[in-house]
């Protein structure tokens, strides 16, 4: 089988390609991670560091909010009027300082870019705590043409600053950040989603559908079953569910229900690895008919965290390295 680079890797490991092998993207073992594995005796050596190797991934993140230059929120569709008009004069670099410097590496690069274009409802809504989302639940409720305006604006603005971005450079992934709910499911319904929610997102898709990005990806850290039948309807086909329980969200169980429309990246509890080498065991074996039947990539549900012992970690990475090498 002809060797691939990263790029080429992930678009044929999540369009049911062949690639030489899977992907294996790092879940993210921060420095605190490795202090807690010297305090227990390891060395986290040269050894350690080949064993961790992971494929090449960046994602660049577009902070949409807080807005350069803007204060507060709008309240009114006269705010929300001024506030169109001023997003429609910031440029990329107010959100993105670096990027005239990376676009040539950019664009000469072999690993797979990211860009999570769009921090979802609620976070673009100016949820930050119970009193901000009790407001938005009202306004729901009484103001659904502001709510529906709000986000349209938002979209207008995010598929501008991505089409900036997909001018000069490839892009492999469009990332929809979506934290939307919790273990027990959405906090607003289907039907809500698809009147206020999903239509603001359209430039963005369009955008996206004109550069060529091949993958869309719902990123959330809540149990959304209920709303994947509408995000399928939008085209964005990948799901990545970070920290949810796997009971709720189990991908086999996923795959089964919503067929190979639905694309997977995760699904391995982390949990696992807190738990013992038969439980690491047990969560990796449960995704190897996933591996082997296409449209996924299997990665840990979330960041490694100091609990997570030194050889459990190993044990997982062995274990995920024979099954992303067609073991």
């Amino acid at each position: 089988m002809v060797s691939m680079n990263n790029r080429q890797r992930f678009y044929a490991s999540l369009h049911y390609g062949t690639p030489d092998r899977l992907p294996y993207f790092e879940e993210g073992i921060r420095e605190d991670v490795l202090e807690s594995w010297r305090e227990q005796g390891h060395q986290v050596g040269d050894e350690a560091q080949e064993l961790f190797k992971a494929d090449g991934m960046e994602e660049v993140k577009i902070d949409l909010v807080p807005i350069p230059g803007y204060k507060g929120l709008p309240r009114t569709f006269k705010e929300l009027e001024s506030l169109e008009e001023h997003l429609g004069k910031v440029k990329l670099t107010r959100v993105l300082h670096k990027w005239p410097r990376q676009i040539k590496n950019h664009k000469k690069r072999e690993h797979v870019l990211m860009v999570r274009a769009h921090e979802g409802f609620f976070i673009s809504m100016g949820v930050e705590d119970g009193r901000t989302f009790t407001r938005l639940m009202y306004q729901i409720m009484d103001e659904p043409d502001f709510v529906r305006e709000f986000m349209r604006v938002m979209g207008q603005y995010a598929a501008k600053l991505t089409e900036e971005i997909l001018r000069e450079v490839e892009v492999d992934a469009l990332v929809f950040s979506e934290p939307i709910g919790s273990n027990s499911g959405a906090l607003i319904s289907p039907k809500t989603y698809e009147s206020l929610v999903l239509p603001s997102y359209e430039p963005l898709l369009d955008t996206a559908r004109r550069y060529g990005v091949g993958t869309i990806i719902c990123r959330t850290y809540a149990n959304i079953k209920a709303l994947i039948p509408s995000l399928l309807k939008w085209g964005i086909d990948c799901l990545w569910a970070c920290e949810v329980e796997p009971m709720v969200m189990n991908y086999p169980g996923l795959r089964e229900t919503f067929g190979r429309e639905l694309k997977l990246i995760g699904g391995i509890d982390l949990d696992a690895l807190r738990k013992g080498l038969e439980a690491i065991r047990e969560a990796v074996e449960a995704v190897v008919p996933l591996t082997q039947e296409g449209g996924y990539i299997p990665l840990a549900d979330g960041r490694v965290r100091p609990d997570v012992p030194y050889e459990n970690y190993v044990y997982y990475r062995e274990l995920l390295k024979t099954i992303t090498h067609g073991g």
